[in-house]
Formats: structure tokens, sequence, C-alpha cells
């Protein structure tokens, strides 16, 4: 774990010993990983000093000395703030988890327009505190799926989780109430996924569809009912993924009428309960989990904090 602190505009950094002779370039290139772009900007502004002074970037680091990165500026707001009321699971300067609520879109689709999406809500927050930034989201979920949802408070961070998000080194586990009994209690469903020709907001199992791996465990099963709960964590983000594979393999989601769910619940019995990450900058471990905070009666029985 890294030693860090914030002061001002500035995030000052200890250089650990595993960056001593490496220089400020690699950092930003191959530690970080952060998008040439995005590095060009923070050379050609200045906004990386070394003890104080301006960085070369090509002159090697020597363990104890301070790196300072200009991460915390004012920037002007790209979405409309608007208050709701959310969740927040974790919160430091750089990233933010918030529990989502049922029938809210993660992002607007017109961000002139739209007012009522998580986004929106995250950036009042932010601006509530007196942080005028633009929130960045990392990965979303359906508007009636619920649960822990991760975004970035500024560039460098969202680059470095986006990278992550890709190598599959942020790990979601979500909760499914699911239609039958399931013959073997774990399994993977590694199937491409494309959009249904006859549905413009569909998705389905396709040969020509994108790679797609849905991981599933059974936790617990309703006999009388004949319902089943299963985990299930992802290595892809495909649209829809979850509520595709199980239904596809002959276990729709409880309430997802798109995909052969009955309408036993409002909504389909899908949730978000367990988010897992490395922090982009310090590097510790950070573990959230996600209770249930709508009316979805059919999760009562299930401990999110045991997923």
């Amino acid at each position: 774990m890294f030693k860090t602190v914030r002061k001002g505009e500035w995030l000052h950094i200890m250089v650990p010993e595993e960056w001593d002779s490496k220089t400020v370039d690699w950092v930003f290139r191959h530690y970080w990983e952060a998008p040439k772009k995005l590095t060009h900007l923070f050379r050609m502004e200045n906004k990386v000093l070394v003890d104080g002074s301006r960085a070369n970037w090509h002159l090697p680091l020597k363990t104890g000395s301070t790196l300072l990165v200009k991460l915390f500026v004012d920037e002007e707001p790209q979405i409309i703030p608007t208050f709701h009321d959310i969740d927040i699971l974790f919160e430091d300067d750089h990233v933010l988890v918030i529990n989502k609520p049922a029938y809210m879109n993660t992002h607007p689709n017109n961000p002139l327009v739209e007012t009522n999406t998580l986004m929106n809500a995250a950036s009042f927050y932010l601006q509530s505190k007196g942080e005028c930034r633009n929130i960045r989201q990392i990965h979303r979920l359906d508007r009636d799926t619920t649960g822990a949802i991760l975004l970035a408070k500024h560039p460098l961070a969202g680059a470095i989780l986006d990278n992550m998000l890709e190598k599959r080194h942020i790990k979601r586990t979500y909760i499914a109430a699911v239609h039958g009994l399931f013959q073997q209690k774990k399994g993977t469903i590694h199937l491409p996924i494309g959009r249904d020709r006859h549905h413009a907001t569909k998705r389905r199992v396709s040969p020509s569809g994108q790679e797609a791996t849905t991981h599933f465990q059974l936790v617990k099963e309703d006999k009388n009912k004949q319902l089943s709960y299963v985990k299930c964590w992802l290595e892809t983000g495909r649209t829809h993924q979850i509520r595709v594979h199980l239904s596809h393999i002959g276990h729709s989601i409880v309430g997802d009428i798109e995909y052969g769910g009955k309408p036993l619940t409002k909504r389909q019995a899908l949730h978000a309960a367990k988010l897992e990450f490395s922090h982009p900058l310090t590097k510790e471990k950070v573990i959230c989990h996600a209770p249930v905070t709508d009316s979805l009666d059919i999760f009562k029985q299930i401990d999110i904090y045991s997923i």
C-alpha cells in the first residue's frame, strides 16, 4: 500500500522502493498505464512535481522522494447536477462507490436534458461538498438492477480503473433469484452475446456476438417455489449479460419479463451485491457489500454480507 496525502489540488506520493530508479514517464506509461493524451496533458501543464520542483520526466526517482501530482482541479460540469437520495458505500479523494437504487438509469443519454440518472445524483453530491468535478463511471447497471457501482472522481483514477476493468481486475459479484432448480451447484457460461435482430433493446446468445463469460454458484434453493438463488461474477461486461446467459440455460431471472422471467416481483431480481478492487492510487484492497434497499422481499432470506 502506498503512502499518499492530499494537500489542496495536489496528491503527495512518497516514492516507494519499487519506483526507485524509475522515471515519472515510466510511472505514467507503465505503472499506471495512463493514456498517451492524458500523460501528455500532465506533462505540458506542469502537473507533476518532484520534491516541490518541476519534474524532469526522464530522470530516475529516488525512494523516499515526494512525487506531487495535480489531480484535484475544478471542471465545468458536463451533465446537470440534480439532487436524488443516494447511498454511499465507499468514498475517498479518488473514487466513489454508490449503492444504485432501482428504476434509475446509470447515465443520461442526453446530458443536456436528462436529470434523473445516477450520474446526475453523483454530480450534485460532489458539488454539495464543494467538489466541482465531472464524475466518471467505470461500469454500468441496467435501470432495474440495483447495487454497487464504481465511479472515479478525476481523470487519472478513471483511466487506471478503466484499464483494470478491461484486464478483469475488478470483481463484481451479483445475486439473482431465478426460476428452476440447478442440477450443478456451480459452473461457467461461456457464450457470445450479440444484438437481437427482432428487438432493438434486447440481446441474445449469438455465434457472431462478442465474447462473454459468466461464472455462477448456487447459494440457496426453494424447492417448494422452484426458485434458486445464485451468485454470479463476470469476466466480461456485455449488455444484459447475466440476464441473457441465465435465460439461455433455462433459468430466467424472476421478474425479468423481457428474458422469460415471470412477474413475481416488481422488477428483475438481480442485485450487484459485492464489488472488489485494488485502489487505483494507494493499491489498498477495497471490498464493498451493497445491501438491498428497496422492497424486493425475494432477497430477504439472503445474507448479502456472506456473498
